[in-house]
């Protein structure tokens, strides 16, 4: 019996303050769940550190776009692990979830640059979830993810995981 491949390992890095981004990291968790070839791991951005980000075989980015950028915890997991990961991780495959208030395309751009430069290899156009959300109240408020757009990040991480297993990317 040929002994089996070892298993990849995808690490889903979040950031939710109003639990949207959250939602939409645990449905591409879910997702990805679904490929027994694949590792999944899902960590808050405070706590990812550099030895997560080397480990990993590829990632999926989430944040909440916030005042027409990443989100600072989310900035913070970059500034932190950046360096350390360079040239280290080239020619990994990611893909970026955003939960948007109006817009979220500047807070995915930041993240494309950050991968640029990192030499990751996006997989899919960022996915942004737009709730709307304009006023002060409702911009603090806690967001309820709908179901289609759910399906959707859970696609995502099943997509992302399936072609790591296959090595595809």
């Amino acid at each position: 019996m040929p002994e089996a491949l070892p298993k990849k390992t995808l690490l889903i890095v979040y950031h939710s303050m109003t639990g949207g981004a959250r939602q939409m990291a645990e449905a591409a968790r879910d997702g990805a769940a679904t490929e027994t070839a694949v590792r999944v791991h899902l960590k808050h951005a405070s706590e990812t550190r550099a030895d997560d980000v080397l480990a990993a075989d590829g990632f999926i980015f989430v944040c909440p776009e916030n005042l027409a950028g990443i989100s600072g915890q989310m900035k913070d997991f970059f500034d932190r692990c950046y360096y350390p990961a360079l040239d280290r991780i080239n020619g990994r495959p990611y893909s970026t979830l955003i939960c948007a208030g109006s817009d979220g395309g500047n807070a995915a751009r930041q993240i494309a640059r950050i991968a640029t430069g990192w030499r990751l290899k996006a997989v899919a156009e960022p996915l942004i979830v737009c709730t709307h959300a304009q006023t002060p109240e409702a911009i603090l408020a806690p967001k309820r993810i709908g179901q289609e757009e759910l399906e959707a990040c859970r696609s995502l991480g099943a997509s992302l995981a399936c072609g790591m297993a296959l090595g595809v990317f």
